[in-house]
């Protein structure tokens, strides 16, 4: 598989490593209640198609968000972490 990075072009997926789904940037507030936290930390989806995952890439150590599809490895887009933060 090839990964765009936004700032170092075309990769070899094996300079990525894979840290999850991109909802891990909507970390709730630390006064949210626990239930909260709890979805947050353990409840996750696992699809089967489009998704948003979390990918840092070495070499520029840039953490970037890739939009793909999970059964064909089909990838629509990829953004700077940093910017989907905001």
């Amino acid at each position: 598989m090839r990964i765009t990075c936004p700032l170092c072009g075309v990769r070899d997926r094996r300079e990525f490593y894979y840290q999850g789904a991109a909802c891990m940037l909507d970390r709730p507030a630390p006064e949210a209640p626990l239930e909260v936290w709890h979805d947050y930390l353990h409840l996750r989806d696992n699809p089967a198609g489009d998704t948003r995952d979390l990918w840092y890439h070495e070499p520029c150590a840039t953490w970037i968000v890739v939009h793909r599809n999970t059964v064909t490895h089909e990838i629509h887009g990829v953004e700077l972490a940093a910017e989907v933060a905001r």
